[in-house]
């Protein structure tokens, strides 16, 4: 029996890669493992479909997934990034709570992992909650034991958050225990860099302003150079991220100080 592919199994071929390219496409980012699950073939497939796309000048690879070519300041909506992930995001969410105790003060930062914190919040008592998106306000609106403060700013609407001068202003009249920062890239070269001006310069307040600064992102956030800088990675004490995150990464953050927590 011949082993050479038919012309049936070539078009299978290019239907997934037109299916992963719309995904990248829709989303900005995705995972190698990711894609595997979901079109249920090897990783080692997946990064050949990844190469072809790269090769026609569709995709950018990067360390463990893909990302679109639209470049770094493309930030993907809302809606799409929190159906990504899902299961590792709640673990993230999980694995902050246990480090929030009665009677903290806290900022949860904007992002679809620090809305999966705001809702596994729910039961805690005697804390105070800094919000800079409305969404995080809404879901922690009917607890009744935490204290919820928004702070006030220009209304970012695609991320429902508040940004701007009058934001970071409000951000300096408090002092946190706990700041919980998203991000939307990861590197030891460049640090926590992000999609947005305005957000990134929220960030950079938040962490001014908590003595405990700890960054939730999921695994795929590694590798990726976005837009602006954050800061650096000195500013860090702790990173929650899943347990899907290369190990070799994970040394290396440990080597520079920073204390990496797997959920």
């Amino acid at each position: 029996m011949s082993n050479k592919p038919t012309k049936d199994s070539k078009m299978i071929a290019q239907e997934r890669r037109q299916r992963i390219f719309e995904d990248i496409e829709t989303s900005g980012i995705a995972s190698v493992r990711d894609l595997a699950q979901r079109f249920e073939v090897s990783t080692i497939t997946v990064m050949r479909d990844l190469q072809e796309l790269e090769q026609e000048g569709l995709i950018r690879r990067v360390h463990g997934g893909a990302i679109s070519v639209r470049g770094a300041s493309y930030e993907p909506p809302f809606s799409a990034r929190e159906s990504q992930l899902s299961p590792e995001k709640h673990r993230i969410a999980s694995k902050a709570v246990e480090m929030i105790q009665d009677g903290d003060r806290i900022i949860l930062d904007v992002g679809t992992t620090t809305l999966e914190i705001a809702r596994a919040l729910k039961g805690k008592r005697n804390l105070t909650v800094l919000v800079t998106n409305l969404r995080a306000a809404l879901e922690l609106a009917s607890q009744p034991a935490i204290q919820v403060i928004v702070v006030g700013g220009r209304l970012r609407a695609i991320e429902l958050s508040r940004v701007g001068h009058l934001g970071e202003e409000t951000l300096r009249t408090f002092q946190v225990d706990k700041a919980f920062i998203g991000v939307g890239g990861i590197t030891l070269e460049h640090g926590l860099t992000e999609f947005n001006f305005d957000e990134a310069g929220m960030k950079r307040t938040m962490i001014e302003r908590a003595r405990q600064r700890i960054v939730v992102a999921d695994h795929t956030k590694f590798g990726k150079v976005m837009l602006t800088t954050v800061a650096s990675l000195t500013v860090v004490d702790k990173i929650i991220t899943g347990s899907e995150v290369d190990r070799e990464i994970v040394t290396r953050l440990q080597q520079i100080g920073v204390e990496v927590v797997l959920a």
